[in-house]
């Protein structure tokens, strides 16, 4: 991306300017005049949402609520908040799912790519009169009336603070820390790729709004209950390294979240360990829900596209980062997502060998 310098928009909120003044122009029309009105505003999320998802929401909710609105936050059942996010400001907004309004006239989704990842709230993409999707997720299907997306934005808050600089409301210190939470974990600490000038640009307004970075950097990735660190050492014990591209994973059952005391949400950072092993390219974990299922995340240091492997599997994300959902158990899982990456790589060498071919014709 590039730098553009003071006075663009890039250096007055740190959102990449890429999304049509249209699309800007009708997402801040119809927000204004649902506050006009007094009609609700639907804000909705992803399933088992993330610090950047649930930031972005009720970061969005109380910049509503603050022009006099009427937000609704929500996101599919169960409505559990993970231990490491229980800090967000703005959590009385939360309304559960059979508590909305049937027919919303807006509903605006965050860090979403597509309908199904609203689990029990897919409906509102047909109820809802204007659905306003923000997001920055390369594999979004750009569902809504209005989209506000952007994959070179490194967090949907990127998004989310340039929409309420554009609704005209000021950053609380509780508004802020919601924007800064979806910037970190997105950008992990500011380690990963997506980092970008425009980024530090957003942290640096975010702190100066009142941000307490050392209390939510502790609690996002250095809090843990004790029971962690025996579970953590299990899921490292039993990792393999294995395949033609590196490929390091372990798994996390149902027994081990048990035996732990944990929810499946408080196992999520066992990548973030899995991943820094040197030999790897690739790095997964499955962790298994109370229905059985499996939750699959995967991580990628640059050279394979794990996203587009998970979009084929059902899930989806970025190209470094991503997920998918399998109902068969680690070993299978792992071997169909192996299969995938295989099959991306063919695809990529047929594409470079068919343009190679193309330049040597002309």
């Amino acid at each position: 991306m590039d730098w553009e310098g003071p006075g663009s928009a890039d250096a007055l909120s740190g959102a990449p300017a890429r999304v049509p003044e249209t699309q800007w122009e009708a997402a801040v029309g119809v927000l204004l005049a649902a506050v006009e009105t007094a009609e609700p505003v639907v804000l909705a999320c992803h399933v088992s949402p993330d610090g950047d998802a649930l930031g972005a929401a009720l970061a969005c909710g109380l910049a509503l609520r603050a022009a006099g609105g009427q937000p609704l936050v929500s996101f599919s059942p169960p409505m559990r908040l993970p231990a490491a996010l229980s800090f967000l400001a703005g959590q009385d907004l939360l309304m559960a799912e059979d508590a909305l309004p049937r027919r919303p006239t807006v509903a605006a989704v965050f860090d979403t790519g597509s309908v199904d990842r609203l689990g029990a709230l897919a409906w509102l993409a047909e109820a809802a009169r204007d659905v306003l999707v923000v997001d920055h997720h390369a594999t979004s299907t750009r569902f809504g009336t209005i989209n506000l997306v952007d994959p070179a934005a490194a967090s949907t808050t990127m998004l989310t603070a340039e929409l309420i600089d554009r609704l005209g409301v000021p950053w609380t210190a509780d508004i802020a820390t919601d924007l800064y939470t979806g910037l970190v974990t997105d950008t992990g600490s500011f380690k990963y790729q997506a980092t970008s000038p425009a980024a530090h640009v957003l942290a640096a307004r975010l702190l100066a709004a009142g941000v307490q970075h050392a209390h939510i950097a502790r609690r996002l990735w250095d809090t843990h209950a004790f029971g962690y660190l025996h579970l953590l050492g299990d899921a490292l014990s039993r990792a393999r390294l294995e395949g033609p591209d590196a490929l390091v994973w372990t798994w996390v059952d149902r027994s081990d979240l048990d035996r732990a005391g944990l929810d499946v949400e408080e196992v999520e950072p066992i990548i973030d360990v899995v991943r820094t092993a040197e030999e790897a390219e690739v790095a997964v974990v499955c962790k298994q829900d109370a229905d059985g299922s499996w939750r699959v995340s995967t991580r990628s240091k640059g050279r394979v596209d794990v996203g587009s492997a998970c979009q084929r599997l059902g899930g989806g994300g970025h190209r470094l980062a991503a997920g998918f959902t399998s109902w068969t158990g680690p070993e299978e899982t792992v071997g169909r997502l192996r299969a995938e990456l295989a099959a991306l790589a063919t695809e990529a060498g047929m594409s470079e060998a068919g343009m190679s071919e193309a330049g040597m014709s002309e």
